[in-house]
């Protein structure tokens, strides 16, 4: 279904201007739309119309449900076992120069999209793009390539409007971006309103791939501290992002006593982040942290929250002061405590 050939539309030779613009409209009245980037994808379906200009998706999206009849234009060359050996086949791959992606050439080529929308903030996260731009010049008809790189929420943000400018609906994205602000407003004044002092905010360790640890970074610290919290071993910079995430020693771990753990592992959903928490908790240094003998341990879907600069990172940020002030968190939010209990 969502396979279209090119097709080139025969006009008699006295056809008139006005013929001439109709079949322009008919064949290219509404842009063809390929992501190659799970959260352009979220954001493009976020905006009003958005969805219905999707032809093609990468192979992680999986949000919304409805995108998942797409044909399917990219491949993952590493395998999940465990978060150590990831680490070690992205670090073998990255070294030697090679994608940790595939392209299908083919059938983007065949699908004839008039927008590409990819990304150049992670090798690690998605199809590198200089691998996309070249394969786009060698098609009949190169599309344009819209490339996200966002570093803070701001950005994110901003995001909705460029994509909806690129697709021709800039008004649609306006509203959504309305939206996002408005709810991003109210977390704001949550916060506010507790009036709570720098040292009663939670001392947060976020968690972005658990074995070697990794804390997170980008929008993740900001996430944090709009929500009312902190997160001192990887601080927002001033205006928002904090540059990428790296990884810590368990000592430094230890050293900075969290108040609150939250696991999100970046790709990963709750049940292979459980199975990731059971390893670490083998370790001494896990089981010495005082957030762990509390409890106050959070288990996040890294896969569909936090990792993904999209519209869903105001979910994120509302389901933090949610967290950080004892409420009742948001339905359906994929997040549990280490015992497997949900709510505050």
């Amino acid at each position: 279904f969502w396979h279209i050939s090119h097709k080139v539309c025969h006009l008699p030779p006295n056809a008139s201007s006005s013929m001439i613009r109709g079949s322009r409209r008919l064949l290219f009245s509404s842009p063809r739309v390929c992501s190659l980037l799970p959260s352009a994808t979220e954001t493009l379906c976020y905006i009003a119309g958005g969805e219905s200009l999707l032809v093609g998706r990468s192979h992680e999206d999986n949000y919304p449900l409805s995108v998942g009849d797409r044909p399917i234009l990219t491949g993952q060359k590493t395998t999940f076992t465990t978060a150590l050996d990831v680490d070690k086949q992205v670090s073998e791959s990255l070294s030697s120069g090679n994608s940790l992606y595939t392209l299908d050439e083919s059938m983007l080529s065949s699908l004839n999209p008039t927008v590409v929308l990819t990304q150049d903030v992670c090798s690690v996260c998605a199809i590198d793009l200089p691998t996309v731009e070249k394969v786009a010049a060698s098609m009949i008809s190169p599309p344009r390539i819209v490339s996200l790189n966002p570093a803070k929420l701001t950005d994110v943000l901003d995001d909705v409007s460029l994509v909806g400018s690129a697709v021709g609906l800039l008004d649609e994205a306006k509203a959504a971006r309305s939206e996002l602000d408005g709810r991003i407003k109210k977390v704001k004044e949550l916060v506010a309103s507790s009036a709570r002092g720098e040292g009663e905010r939670p001392n947060v360790c976020f968690v972005e791939w658990p074995n070697p640890v990794y804390v997170g970074g980008h929008w993740t610290p900001e996430l944090i501290e709009l929500a009312g919290g902190r997160h001192p071993l990887h601080p927002a910079a001033p205006g928002g992002g904090s540059g990428a995430s790296f990884p810590v020693t368990h000592e430094a771990i230890v050293e900075s006593d969290p108040d609150l753990i939250i696991v999100c592992p970046c790709g990963l959903d709750l049940k292979a982040t459980r199975r990731e928490v059971g390893e670490m908790a083998k370790h001494e240094w896990w089981n010495s942290l005082r957030a762990v003998k509390a409890g106050k341990v959070v288990l996040v879907d890294g896969d569909a929250m936090f990792n993904r600069p999209g519209p869903r990172l105001v979910d994120a940020a509302e389901w933090l002061a949610e967290l950080f002030h004892g409420l009742e968190w948001t339905k359906n939010f994929p997040a549990e405590w280490l015992d497997g209990t949900r709510d505050a």
